[in-house]
């Protein structure tokens, strides 16, 4: 059984995750963290990481961006597999996650959905056979108390369509001002909020003949926090190095 540190245990997702641990025999949360108490855990949960006197294997963190940097480096000094899925980082963190990875081991993904990082894969190709004779454009949409736009993942599909065309391509998070003609090498990312939208991603790729496009919907978070638990089973045991749900997606495709 793989044994989880949960960090912001009392939020939104991190009951999530507590709820598919109850009764599972592979996963059990041993304890967690939150500023904010619930007496609801069936584990003790502490207000500062440091404090946590009980054993576990993992770290799974489903905070805020502002509480990254002080469970990284209990992760650090406790010397435990990190687990990042928390959004909206700044710079200077992601930077410290990735320095990270020569201590601890390190999984970092905006997107925990086994869906979501199956669908990155098929807009590779797609982006690989149709530009530059289809324009793209990314729509997202998610519950109207998310505070990031546009989203994580919507900027990790942006980063995957980037990395496979040979031009350095611009995203337009905004139309309204620019008076002119769409470039070709434009990413055109929009959001939406409202609501309680789980999380909505679609990329279009868009000729004068034709449309593609590749949508994922999920349906509720425990499509977020299943990938989260997989990912703890994929780290339990792992000691340094950098890793992210495509390693996860080989390693289930390779058995």
């Amino acid at each position: 059984m793989v044994r989880i540190f949960l960090n912001g245990c009392c939020g939104r997702m991190g009951m999530a995750i507590s709820h598919l641990c109850e009764h599972n025999d592979e996963y059990s949360v041993v304890a967690g963290c939150d500023a904010f108490d619930n007496s609801e855990m069936n584990y003790p949960v502490y207000q500062n990481p440091a404090d946590c006197t009980e054993d576990f294997d993992v770290i799974i963190d489903f905070s805020n961006a502002m509480c990254v940097p002080t469970i990284l480096n209990y992760a650090v000094t406790v010397k435990k597999p990190f687990i990042c899925c928390t959004t909206g980082l700044s710079d200077e963190t992601v930077s410290e996650i990735l320095k990270s990875a020569e201590k601890i081991a390190v999984f970092k993904s905006a997107n925990m959905s086994l869906g979501v990082n199956v669908m990155i894969e098929l807009i590779k190709q797609a982006a690989r056979t149709l530009y530059p004779d289809f324009d793209i454009e990314i729509l997202e949409a998610h519950h109207n108390r998310k505070v990031d736009a546009p989203s994580g993942t919507a900027m990790m599909l942006a980063t995957a369509i980037q990395q496979e065309v040979p031009d350095q391509m611009e995203y337009v998070y905004d139309r309204h001002s620019r008076n002119e003609a769409r470039s070709k090498n434009e990413i055109g990312i929009s959001s939406i909020r409202g609501g309680n939208i789980a999380g909505e991603h679609s990329v279009f790729f868009i000729s004068d003949e034709e449309t593609i496009t590749i949508s994922h919907s999920a349906k509720s978070r425990d499509v977020f926090a299943m990938g989260a638990l997989k990912a703890a089973g994929f780290m339990a045991g792992k000691t340094t190095g950098y890793f992210t749900m495509s390693d996860v997606i080989s390693e289930s495709v390779s058995k």
